[in-house]
C-alpha cells in the first residue's frame, strides 16, 4: 500500500474521539508500566550480582525477557484478532504486573527464569498492539509526531525508572514494590482503554506465522532497522549496568547509565518523527517519494551509531565517555526504531499493521536478545577489546545493509 497523500491544506485532519481516548489511555498506561519495568530490570541484575552470580548469568537472565518476548511476537495478530485488541491490552497488563508481586515474594533463581520469560511475553503482545494502535490512529499528516511522541515517552521511562531506583537505592526494600506499584498503576490505566471497532480487515489478513512472514517479504528493510535498533537502543540498555561494573563505576552511576541511553531516546525520537513529517511534505520535490525521504533519515541513524561506537576503545581510559556513548546509542538506535514505525504505519492498517509490526517487534528483539547475552560474555571475556569489536561490526552491519534501496 502506497502511502496516502497529504491533506492540501498541510494541516492534519483530527483523529475521531476514540482514537483520542484510546490514544492519551496507551499513553498513560504505557508510562507507568515502563517506568515499573525499567526500575525493575537493573534492579533484579545488581541484585543477581549481590548474591554472586556471573556476569554471563546475569546477561541471561536480562535476554530471558527479550526471548519471551521474540516467541510470543508472531503470534500476536492471532491472538488480537481471538481476544480484541482491548481485551488483549488488559491481558499483557496483567501479567507483568503479577510477575514483579512474584519477583518482590521469591529470591529462588530457577522461578526468577520463568517469571521474567512470561512477562515477557506478555510484553511483546502490548508493545505490538499498543504500537499499532497508536500508528493507526494519529493524523496522517502527523503520524510521525504522533509516533515519536510516543517512541518519547518510552524514552522517558528509561530515564525516570532508573532514576526512581537510584533515588530509593538498589539495595531498599522498597526498591521492587515501588517497582510494582509503577505496574499497578499502569494496569489502571489501560482498562480506561475505550472499546476499539474491529479492524476492517479482522477477517481477511493473515494472522500468525504466516502473516509474520508476509509482512517480512513484503518489508524486508524492516529486518535491518530492527534488528540494530533493538540491539543499541534496548538490548545493550538491559547491560549498561554491567558495562558500568567493568569499568570500576559504582552501582548506582553504573544503574544511570541506563538513563543516559534514555535520555538520548527521550530527547531525538520527537524530532526524528517531526522532522519524517516535514520531509515527506517535500518528498516529491527533494527525495523523490516519502519512502525515499524515511530511509535518508534511517541512513543517517545508522552512520551516527557507527561513528558513537567507535569511540568506545577509548572509554576504558576515560569512564566519562560511557554517558555520551550512551546517549548516542539511546538516541539513534530509537529513531531507527521510530522511523521504521512510522513507514509501516502509513501503508496499512488493521492486523495487516499488526504483522507488520510484529516484524519490527522481532527484528528489534532479536537485538535486544543478542545484546545483553554476547554483549556479557564480551565484557567477561575482554571489556576493552572484545566488547568493543562486537559493538563496532553491528554497527558496521547497519551502515552496510541500508547502503542500498529496498
Amino acid at each position: 500500500m502506497s502511502d496516502p497523500p497529504l491533506p492540501a491544506s498541510g494541516l492534519p485532519a483530527a483523529p475521531p474521539a476514540h482514537a483520542r481516548l484510546g490514544l492519551v489511555a496507551i499513553f498513560g498506561a504505557t508510562f507507568f508500566e515502563l517506568v515499573g519495568y525499567f526500575m525493575l530490570t537493573p534492579l533484579l541484575l545488581l541484585r543477581l550480582k549481590d548474591s554472586g552470580e556471573s556476569t554471563a548469568l546475569a546477561g541471561v537472565f536480562a535476554a530471558s525477557g527479550w526471548f519471551g518476548i521474540f516467541l510470543m511476537v508472531p503470534f500476536a495478530s492471532a491472538v488480537t484478532r481471538a481476544l480484541g485488541r482491548r481485551p488483549t491490552l488488559w491481558l499483557s497488563a496483567l501479567i507483568p504486573t503479577l510477575a514483579t508481586m512474584g519477583f518482590a515474594l521469591s529470591s529462588w533463581l530457577p522461578l526468577w527464569f520463568g517469571l521474567k520469560l512470561i512477562a515477557g511475553m506478555a510484553s511483546g503482545l502490548r508493545w505490538v498492539l499498543a504500537e499499532a494502535i497508536v500508528a493507526e490512529f494519529a493524523p496522517p499528516a502527523q503520524r510521525g509526531r504522533y509516533v515519536g511522541l510516543f517512541e518519547t515517552l518510552v524514552g522517558v521511562t528509561f530515564v525516570v525508572g532508573p532514576l526512581l531506583l537510584a533515588w530509593v537505592g538498589p539495595q531498599s526494600d522498597a526498591a521492587i514494590w515501588l517497582a510494582f506499584g509503577c505496574m499497578a498503576i499502569g494496569l489502571g490505566w489501560s482498562l480506561l482503554i475505550p472499546r476499539v471497532p474491529p479492524a476492517a480487515d479482522a477477517h481477511e489478513a493473515r494472522v500468525g506465522l504466516g502473516g509474520v512472514w508476509h509482512a517480512l517479504a513484503a518489508h524486508p528493510l524492516i529486518m535491518t532497522v530492527g534488528f540494530v535498533g533493538g540491539f543499541f537502543e534496548s538490548g545493550l540498555t538491559s547491560i549498561l549496568p554491567l558495562y558500568g561494573l567493568a569499568l570500576g563505576l559504582g552501582a548506582v552511576v553504573s544503574a544511570l547509565l541506563v538513563s543516559a541511553s534514555g535520555l538520548g531516546s527521550a530527547l531525538m525520537m520527537l524530532p526524528a518523527g517531526v522532522l519524517a513529517d516535514r520531509m515527506a511534505h517535500h518528498s516529491q520535490q527533494r527525495w523523490g517519494d516519502q519512502r525515499a525521504a524515511r530511509l535518508t533519515l534511517m541512513r543517517a541513524c545508522a552512520w551516527i551509531t557507527l561513528l558513537g561506537t567507535l569511540l568506545i576503545p577509548f572509554v576504558a581510559g576515560t569512564p566519562w565517555l560511557a554517558a555520551p556513548v550512551a546517549f548516542v546509542w539511546g538516541g539513534a538506535g530509537g529513531c531507527l526504531y521510530t522511523l521504521a514505525m512510522i513507514d509501516i504505519g502509513s501503508r496499512e492498517q488493521g492486523i495487516t499493521l499488526v504483522n507488520s509490526t510484529a516484524v519490527l517487534v522481532m527484528s528489534y528483539t532479536l537485538g535486544g536478545v543478542l545484546a545483553p547475552a554476547l554483549g556479557a560474555a564480551a565484557l567477561q571475556w575482554s571489556p576493552a577489546l572484545g566488547f568493543p569489536v562486537l559493538l563496532v561490526g553491528v554497527a558496521a552491519l547497519g551502515v552496510w545493509l541500508l547502503r542500498r534501496e529496498p
